[in-house]
């Protein structure tokens, strides 16, 4: 009898060690479990139409890939992008994103980011002086330059245009810019008035084309540099019944644009596939995260370091083309919203 109770007393010692054994096997794998890649996003501001466009695909590719993406957005603010990257780092992202409010102002507390581990990608504007993991944007100075080329197919001969950039504080426009001057200081166009919109303020387009027509009566083509500049710009002209007279350039292919570019009063916008700009963000993001060789060849320099750059192809949209390169081939706008005011 004793030595009954001496065996089931044994083997009961057994049984709660083997419980505390297994309870303790899945703590460990509970603490050992992968965690998801964190990814931290600051964009600029949402004046710009595309950039919901961008936020929605880079989220959706980077969450099928595996990883969670928190957005911010600064809303034109320095100091709150700055705020906000200060905020991922203390959240110890594995990757930040920044579409740049300013192209320097950033590169101290981006210092930071690197210094803790943290990759940095410059998400379509290039961010300077600042050493990035990545630099993914279109090739701005292409854009510039079909810009110019279209004023000139377009306008022909000693014509006027008034030429309404983005702010200087946004470096692409400095490439944009590049391009656009390659081309026009080759023509016999006369560039009447020019001016750079601080925030990218539509409001400054309207007062730039009122500011050229008091120095001459005769305004042939304004180079926007994006659509919503445009729009400002277009709303000047039909007030001074020269819409659809004077040729109007622009970039991002905004409906509105499009709708424009149909109806005759925009010639044309430069389109940027930005579903393809975020998707290849998104995935660039998370090989950086998992510390796999991205394999790019190509660099910009930032001011003091090489960057490696992804370079995507912009491509020119005019009433020609609108159907084949929006509608059919991208399924960027939807037909029956681009000729949504059209008889």
């Amino acid at each position: 009898m004793k030595k009954m109770k001496y065996v089931m007393v044994v083997c009961l010692a057994i049984a709660l060690l083997s419980g505390c054994n297994k309870r303790y096997e899945h703590v460990d794998e509970e603490d050992t479990k992968e965690t998801k890649i964190q990814i931290g996003i600051s964009f600029d501001s949402f004046v710009i139409e595309r950039w919901q466009r961008d936020r929605d695909v880079f989220v959706s590719t980077a969450n099928d890939l595996g990883a969670e993406v928190n957005v911010q957005i600064a809303n034109g603010d320095v100091e709150e992008q700055k705020s906000q990257i200060e905020y991922f780092i203390e959240k110890k992202m594995d990757v930040i994103v920044v579409i740049a409010v300013d192209s320097e102002a950033c590169s101290d507390v981006l210092k930071e980011a690197k210094d803790s581990g943290i990759k940095v990608v410059a998400y379509d504007r290039l961010l300077r002086n600042t050493n990035a993991d990545l630099y993914i944007s279109f090739d701005n100075v292409e854009v510039g330059r079909l810009m110019a080329k279209t004023l000139v197919e377009r306008i022909g001969e000693g014509g006027n245009i008034v030429t309404i950039f983005g702010p200087t504080t946004d470096n692409n426009v400095e490439l944009v810019e590049k391009g656009f001057q390659e081309v026009i200081s080759q023509s016999s166009l006369n560039t009447v008035y020019s001016v750079n919109a601080k925030g990218w303020l539509a409001e400054v387009a309207f007062d730039a084309v009122n500011e050229a027509l008091a120095i001459t009566d005769q305004i042939d083509g304004v180079m926007c540099g994006n659509d919503n500049l445009a729009s400002e710009a277009v709303r000047a002209l039909s007030e001074n019944r020269l819409a659809g007279e004077a040729v109007v350039t622009g970039q991002d292919a905004d409906l509105a644009a499009c709708q424009r570019i149909v109806e005759g009063t925009q010639t044309m916008t430069v389109f940027k596939p930005v579903d393809d700009l975020a998707k290849n963000a998104a995935t660039y993001a998370v090989k950086l995260a998992k510390g796999e060789n991205i394999e790019i060849t190509d660099t910009i320099n930032d001011g003091k370091y090489e960057v490696p750059y992804v370079t995507l192809q912009p491509i020119p949209v005019t009433k020609e083309n609108i159907d084949d390169v929006i509608i059919e081939e991208s399924g960027f706008q939807k037909r029956e919203d681009v000729y949504l005011n059209m008889p």
